[in-house]
Order: structure tokens, then C-alpha cells, then sequence
């Protein structure tokens, strides 16, 4: 595994970050680590969605159906 070690994190970061993982009950290490392998998978998702299937719809089309769906209400 490897070590990492920030620097420049201004203090208010970090203090969110401190506040942040007391009330998980878990160490601000534990918290960032958890939070940087989330944030690291992101660099997987071109692949994601490249491998989906083109289904010939288009994207304004679901957002008008949604948006429809939601002024019916």
C-alpha cells in the first residue's frame, strides 16, 4: 500500500473533513482514504459507459419525459 501525504490543505478542509469522520466514528485516515478510492473510480467511467448498448434514445427525450412526469403531479 502506499503512504500519501497532502500538504497546503487549508484549515477549513480539514477541519470538515475531521467533522466529517468523527461523526462516521471513524479516524480522518480511514475517512479520506475511503473517500479518495470513490472519487478514483470515477477514472473508470468512460470505459463504463462506452461499454453500454446504444438503444437509439436520445437523451432530451428522457429529460422531456421526466420532466413531464413531474409537472403531472
Amino acid at each position: 500500500m502506499r503512504t500519501l501525504y497532502l500538504r497546503n490543505v487549508p484549515d477549513e478542509v480539514g477541519e470538515r473533513l475531521e467533522r466529517l469522520a468523527a461523526r462516521e466514528g471513524i479516524s480522518l485516515s480511514a475517512f479520506a482514504t475511503r473517500e479518495l478510492a470513490v472519487i478514483s473510480r470515477r477514472d473508470e467511467n468512460p470505459a463504463l459507459l462506452a461499454a453500454l448498448p446504444d438503444l437509439g434514445v436520445e437523451a432530451q427525450s428522457v429529460v422531456d419525459d421526466i420532466e413531464a412526469g413531474r409537472a403531472a403531479r
